[in-house]
This record gives structure tokens, sequence and C-alpha cells, in this order.
């Protein structure tokens, strides 16, 4: 990653008002946080967020793409628009964290800091309403289902863009792996496409002393497994970028019985659709034949769940621009993440970027997903103050 610029001497206006505001979502973002929603359970997360932008004098529509909230703040006389994206759902996960405002509903937790991301759109969206100093529309999107669920494709599908076009569309996400407060985008693709695979492995099975009477799943499903981690490193072009993991091994009940089925899983990670098609023809073959030259027979259910998030290049510039500009530097990423991201959906609808803001806890923080996780507070103006800015910048008349 590179960076520029030092930082500014003084803040600009718009980052000490974030600020002061930043301090009331911080408790928001504590209760949300407390209180964490499933996909498309969202309801409480989604009441509180409308009753907010109702209160700060924001137009809301509540319930697209099933528990959704657009809110849209209006300034000028230009109809151009530009979105603004959060996520609100949590993950399956049981808290321990230890904080405070730790989840109260066992077994679901916000793990992914989409708790922070609410927070910090609601928080750029109380400064736009007061100062409301840019020329069009802000549309808030605040997304549910995120998590595996595909909220954002619910929402385009609900109409999102027929009912709020937008020129641009951008999002952001907390990244434990940066400092926080430090912004990072690149042009391209930043987070991969998400495929997942059941292969399932049947033969007749039988007594394990007499393996020459059965055909062995078991050993048929680990040449598989060997197998298929060789694809990408000898079938796919070595200046590409694809992860194949296989996660999931599930067959037999006795020590002594060979079993009749043998079940295995996994995940595909890829930025290119070109090489998305081929690695996933490409396991295809290798089940089958691999199948069958153990005398057993194999099935593959492959679900492509999410494409590549692609950033237009031009918004991820205006992005970094915007950092830069705020905080006198931001940091242009060299390379994508192979975790997925639904906001990629979007980005195939409008032009526009998907956004790091650096949410690190002093040396080290838990990853995002891990049970201990728990959103840094710290990151909340940074994330605010960018999405502000933005519309700001991009709406200036």
């Amino acid at each position: 990653m590179s960076s520029s610029r030092p930082a500014p001497a003084q803040p600009s206006p718009l980052l000490t008002r974030i600020n002061e505001l930043a301090a009331d979502l911080r408790e928001v973002r504590r209760d949300l946080h407390r209180h964490p929603e499933l996909a498309y359970g969202e309801k409480r997360t989604a009441s509180v967020v409308a009753k907010l932008l109702r209160d700060w004098g924001i137009e809301v529509h509540e319930g697209i793409g099933r528990t959704g909230v657009v809110g849209v703040i209006a300034s000028g006389g230009s109809t151009e628009a530009i979105g603004l994206r959060a996520d609100m759902d949590a993950l399956p996960i049981q808290e321990t964290s230890g904080a405070p405002h730790a989840s109260v509903h066992a077994g679901v937790a916000h793990s992914c800091g989409h708790d922070g991301h609410t927070a910090m759109l609601l928080c750029a969206a109380r400064y736009l309403a007061e100062t409301r100093r840019f020329n069009g529309r802000v549309h808030l999107l605040f997304q549910p289902a995120e998590e595996g669920m595909a909220g954002a494709r619910t929402m385009i599908e609900d109409g999102l863009f027929e009912r709020f076009p937008c020129r641009e569309v951008y999002g952001l996400h907390n990244w434990p792996t940066l400092p926080a407060g430090t912004i990072a985008t690149r042009a391209g693709p930043i987070m991969g496409a998400s495929d997942r695979f059941t292969i399932t492995v049947r033969g007749a099975g039988g007594h394990a002393a007499m393996p020459h009477l059965a055909s062995d799943t078991v050993l048929c499903a680990a040449q598989i497994v060997t197998g298929a981690h060789t694809l990408i490193p000898r079938r796919i072009d070595p200046t590409a970028t694809a992860v194949l993991s296989i996660t999931r091994i599930q067959g037999g009940a006795s020590h002594n019985v060979l079993p009749a089925e043998v079940q295995l899983a996994g995940t595909v990670r890829t930025f290119d659709p070109a090489v998305q098609d081929k690695l996933e023809a490409t396991l295809r073959e290798w089940v089958d034949l691999t199948a069958k030259a153990a005398g057993c027979s194999a099935s593959v259910e492959y679900i492509r769940i999410y494409p590549a998030t692609v950033n237009d290049a031009a918004c991820a510039q205006h992005a970094l621009d915007a950092a830069n500009a705020l905080f006198g530097q931001a940091v242009r990423a060299q390379s994508p993440a192979a975790t997925a991201e639904d906001f990629a959906f979007m980005l195939q609808q409008v032009p526009g970027a998907y956004i790091w803001v650096g949410s690190r806890k002093g040396d080290s923080s838990p990853s995002l997903h891990h049970p201990a996780f728990d959103f840094n507070d710290e990151a909340l103006p940074a994330g605010a103050a960018l999405l502000a800015s933005l519309a700001e910048r991009r709406l200036a008349g």
C-alpha cells in the first residue's frame, strides 16, 4: 500500500463537526451492538435508523428489500444524486468480547462491525441534514442481509435504483489490519467473488476388512481433496489470483464400515469472471474423473454467491482525493482482499467505490468474524467524515 501527503495543519469544519456528532452516534452504535439482528430480521435496527433520520428532518422510506431503509436528503435545485451505503445485519456467533455493550442475544453478535458502519452513515446523515452544503440528492442506503444473504441484490430487485437513482454509489467497511482512521481503496477489484460448493461421493460401501468388495468413498474423497488443491497452481494462469479451500468432510459412523457416501464442502474466491468460470469447470472435471477412477460416482453442487467487488477507477480516485483533503493522506491499496461483499451487486448497477476504514486497536485487533471482535469507535468519525465529504464534493454543483 502507498500513501501521500502530510496531515493537514487544521481540521476542516466538516471534520470538526463530525467529531462533535460522533459522541452521540457512539452510543447509538453500542446500542445496536447490544441488540444484533440476523439477515432480514433487522426490524429493531431499521426502526432505530428510521426514527433518527426522521428526527433530523430526513425523508424516510422503509421496507426496501424487506428490512432496508432509504433516507433522502435534498439541497438546491439539481436532480443529480449519489448513494451512500451501510450494512446493518449481524452474524450467528456467540460473542466473547466482554464489552459492557456486548450482545444480549445468545448466538448473535456484530462480529463484523456492521453496527459501526450503520453509525458512520447515521453520523454523516445528521451532518448533511444540518449543513446541506451540496446541490442535489444524497440517498442514504441502509442495507440488510450482507452476510451471505444478498441484501444488496434484494434491494435492487425491489426497485432501489429505479426509485432512488444514483449517479455514483459509495460503501465502506472497517478494516482491523489498518490503523484506526486510515482510509484505503483501489481501482478495479477490491474484494473477491464468493462461490461455495458441495461434493457428494457415492459408492457401494461395505466392510472395512473387505475393501475389495466395496468402493471406498473415503479414499476417493481424500484424493479429491488432495487434487483439488493443485488445480490453482497447475491449471490456472500463475498471474491470476484465486483461492480454493475445502472446509468440511463428513461421512461414516463406524470404525469398521466403509460408508456409502461422503460429503465435502468448500469455497472458491476469484477476482476475474474468466478465472471463476475455468476454476468451476476444472473442479467439476477433477471430481468426475477421480470418482470414476475409484469406482465411485460424484456430484457437484456449485453456487455463485457474490460476484467480485470491482471499483470504478474514477470513483476510487474521488474517495482517495476526499480522504487526502480531510486527513492529509490516503492509502492506495496494492492488492484486493479475498473476502467477499454484496456491495458488488450495487457496483454492477452504478459506478462507485468500496472503501476500507482502518479500525485497528493498538498493535492488533481481533479479526473480522472473530467472537471477540468489537468495532473500534475511534474509526467512526473518519468513516462518517469521508461519506459526508464525498456527498459534498461529488454534488458540489
